[in-house]
């Protein structure tokens, strides 16, 4: 069979990630999970201090053809190198993962349903929605813990891009999704989507 695509959107600390991750861990060798988040555009043109003031959340910060490309690639049998973003430095690193195609493929992102290419390669869209203020909270956490920010840069980024993008540019999408999940903790929708990749790696 041909790879079964996922995308899993949602706003950022919504909890999407989370549930993909489930998933993935649900189905170790029978997923590939790819994170929308590799493939900012890397800006090495730009001094540090100008790459971190950039807008993170719109489209324009990411690559979208390269990853239509990979699933693409993916679809056909291929394995791929994806890019490694490193957000201390808000660029890509000189690293690379290699994702090999598998039976499922996750790709998970807040904006993954803005680009029309990008959601034509889907065959299940999945949108996480969660109240704003648990989202702020987990992405404040998450900033500072795994990617080293302090706390006044997680709310200027927050309330400068964060709130206004997904208003505009993520919100929106969740008219593409096939599911809208309450939360990235769903149990009751986690055991559904667990339950169809079943009946789909049976056939």
């Amino acid at each position: 069979m041909k790879p079964y695509i996922i995308g899993v959107a949602g706003g950022s600390g919504s909890g999407k990630s989370t549930f993909a991750h489930r998933i993935k861990e649900a189905f170790p060798t029978q997923v590939s999970l790819i994170s929308c988040d590799n493939y900012y555009l890397p800006h090495d043109e730009l001094p540090l201090e100008k790459r971190a003031h950039l807008n993170y959340d719109s489209p324009k910060a990411l690559e979208f053809d390269l990853m239509v490309r990979h699933l693409e690639q993916l679809k056909n049998g291929q394995a791929v190198l994806c890019p490694v973003y490193d957000f201390s430095k808000h660029t890509r690193s000189s690293l690379f993962t290699e994702i090999k195609p598998c039976p499922i493929i996750i790709i998970d992102g807040i904006l993954i349903f803005h680009d029309k290419d990008l959601r034509d390669c889907m065959d299940l869209k999945i949108y996480v929605e969660t109240d704003a203020d648990e989202r702020i909270l987990r992405r404040a956490r998450r900033d500072m813990v795994e990617r080293g920010r302090d706390i006044d840069s997680v709310i200027e980024q927050y309330l400068s891009t964060v709130k206004p993008m997904h208003n505009t540019y993520v919100k929106p999408t969740k008219i593409f999704a096939d599911i809208i999940l309450n939360g990235g903790k769903n149990e009751q929708a986690f055991q559904l989507v667990k339950t169809q990749i079943e009946q789909l790696l049976c056939k």
